[in-house]
């Protein structure tokens, strides 16, 4: 099979999104920020050997890749390229890492299950289309703490404007009360 790639600035100019005509990730999503975290996903683990490479987000049919911001992109983008077309033959895009996470995930249930199909309907679709996504963390009381991934994890519309516009979103549609704030 061909493949082929298409790569997509992000807001985030220390972030690129890489887009490719097969599936990188059946289900969710997953970061990667070291090379440990990647074992047995040699694509990421090929990525994350790349100069300057400080995180790899795959999700559907694109991962993110994050750099250092002292990288030229021009030059990491061939080499990230390189990686993709050296690994993505023998990807398995049906990897599971829930075993590896630390505390499992939460259970998407009660306040976090509505809390999630808000983001769901609001929030994901636009940082999934510019390349990262956010996680939430837990809900104590009014407080919501999230996590961003991929090209937001290091963005500055993310830790200031795309925050208030989250918290903004739940006050209106699921708690006047609620406040929202980064893990």
């Amino acid at each position: 099979m061909d493949y082929s790639i298409a790569v997509q600035p992000t807001p985030n100019p220390n972030a690129l999104k890489f887009v490719l005509n097969v599936p990188l990730k059946s289900t969710d999503s997953a970061v990667f920020k070291t090379i440990d975290a990647a074992k047995g996903v040699p694509l990421a683990a090929a990525i994350l050997n790349v100069p300057q490479v400080s995180e790899v987000y795959f999700s559907g049919r694109f991962l993110t890749v994050t750099q250092s911001g002292i990288g030229n992109w021009d030059e990491l983008e061939g080499l990230i390229k390189t990686a993709i077309q050296m690994h993505i033959a023998d990807h398995n895009p049906d990897f599971d890492l829930s075993a590896d996470k630390v505390g499992g995930t939460i259970p998407l249930t009660g306040e976090l299950a509505k809390i999630n199909a808000i983001l769901d309907s609001t929030i994901r679709p636009a940082l999934q289309r510019d390349g990262g996504d956010l996680e939430v963390i837990s809900l104590e009381g009014d407080v919501l703490t999230i996590s961003y991934q991929g090209a937001c994890g290091c963005c500055p519309h993310a830790a200031m404007g795309t925050l208030y516009a989250i918290q903004n979103i739940l006050q209106d549609q699921y708690r006047p009360g609620i406040q929202v704030q980064l893990g």
